[in-house]
């Protein structure tokens, strides 16, 4: 389940009552997207901060990432939605 640490799987049982262990693939793809996005916004925010440009294909990329990443976001949630 992902818990290493028998202290952390009783607090966890404890708290809970069960461990749910989500296995969709759109969501590593999602947070793959969501990484690589982050991580351009922070390199634009330096170059700006330090006195640079923004080029437009770089803002154009991160749109499409982000677009891609809703979409995802979406099946995750429809996948979701059909578990009882």
């Amino acid at each position: 389940m992902g818990i290493h640490n028998m202290s952390a799987y009783i607090r966890k049982m404890c708290i809970d009552g069960y461990i749910v262990q989500l296995q969709i693939k759109e969501l590593d793809e999602c947070a793959k997207l969501l990484r690589y996005t982050s991580n351009n916004v922070n390199q634009i925010a330096r170059r700006v901060n330090s006195g640079g440009g923004v080029y437009p294909d770089e803002v154009d990329e991160i749109c499409g990432k982000l677009t891609e990443v809703s979409g995802l976001f979406g099946s995750i949630l429809e996948q979701l939605s059909k578990i009882k």
